[in-house]
């Protein structure tokens, strides 16, 4: 098994730059790759701000490359519940955080957006830490 950074899943799914791509494209189909959460989150991002991707575009795109059999993720149910939530218009680093923190009773942050949206997903409170 290998593990890829960023620029070669970002490469992968933008075919911004063909050479890249090619060899993005050959990893993936000849080896079973890991992607750290790390680079799903920096991915996302890459994807947003770069590429302009859309929450829709964001979770069509890494969905398909996440639910390639190949591919190994941390834990690919807290992933993708993450995906659906920013689908739905949690921040996709909110909504990686509070999907990563379900096992916890409460999940403190200073973000009231964050607090309003996440009413409900999940058991995990999302609240201030003063209230």
């Amino acid at each position: 098994m290998i593990a890829v950074d960023t620029n070669i899943v970002v490469r992968l799914l933008t075919q911004d730059d063909e050479v890249q791509y090619q060899k993005s494209l050959e990893l993936f189909q000849n080896h079973k790759i890991f992607i750290p959460d790390t680079v799903i989150l920096e991915t996302e991002w890459v994807l947003r701000f770069a590429y302009q991707f859309k929450p829709n575009q964001v979770g069509s795109a890494l969905g398909k490359l996440l639910g390639l059999p190949n591919v190994y993720l941390t834990n690919h149910t807290l992933v993708h519940q993450a995906l659906l939530w920013h689908e739905n218009g949690l921040d996709f680093a909110d909504a990686f955080h509070l999907a990563q923190s379900q096992d916890c009773e409460r999940f403190y942050t200073f973000d009231e957006k964050l607090i309003k949206k996440a009413k409900g997903l999940t058991n995990c409170e999302v609240k201030k830490p003063d209230t």
